[in-house]
């Protein structure tokens, strides 16, 4: 099931079937069957990566796919009625609380990966205007993640929003971290200049 739901945001496009199946799997991400999914039978107990978890990654994918950036960009390109000619972000957007509402009580999941993909789901999802008291604990959330996560894909989303919330992170980073975020800065900068950049450092 999770290698077919990517079809439904093939190359970061919101379809029209894109809202019922997020619908879907919000509305399945509680039941047990979802709990299930090792890497294999023998595979160590701390790699076990239930569906529930692969669930929430597809979910956070498609609110990265439709988050405020998403549309500055596209405004950017296409206009300020961007979203009336692309009504199937839209209606996403607008449905974000009642997926939130789905992925909140993962937030203290008992498995690392469950929770720890549940933040990176949540924290597009709180966008949403009527969201924004969320923010707090979301980032409880995340200094939480930042004490045990080395996965570098987690740690750029949390350290992204808590920057964004206003959050001070510069006690929060490590070393990778830093050369994470200068190596994107350089990336960043050389785009524009039309330099050449270095493989990343991590």
């Amino acid at each position: 099931m999770v290698d077919a739901l990517g079809a439904v945001i093939h190359q970061n496009t919101i379809y029209e079937a894109t809202v019922p199946v997020a619908l879907y799997v919000a509305a399945i991400l509680n039941h047990p069957a979802t709990e299930r999914g090792d890497l294999g039978q023998d595979t160590a107990p701390a790699l076990h990566y239930p569906t529930r978890a692969a669930l929430l990654e597809w979910l956070s994918n498609t609110a990265y796919d439709a988050n405020d950036e998403c549309v500055a960009v596209g405004e950017r390109i296409w206009g300020d009625g961007y979203l009336d000619e692309y009504p199937e972000m839209r209606a996403f957007r607008d449905l974000r609380p009642a997926i939130y509402s789905a992925v909140h009580p993962l937030l203290g999941h008992v498995t690392a990966n469950v929770r720890e993909a549940a933040l990176v789901a949540a924290i597009p999802l709180a966008e949403h205007p009527v969201l924004a008291p969320q923010q707090g604990e979301l980032a409880d959330h995340a200094r939480s993640l930042l004490t045990t996560s080395t996965d570098r894909r987690k740690r750029d989303r949390v350290l992204e929003a808590m920057e964004v919330w206003g959050h001070d992170i510069s006690g929060l980073e490590n070393a990778d971290d830093v050369a994470a975020r200068e190596f994107h800065a350089r990336r960043i900068a050389e785009r524009w200049t039309g330099g050449y950049v270095e493989d990343a450092p991590f």
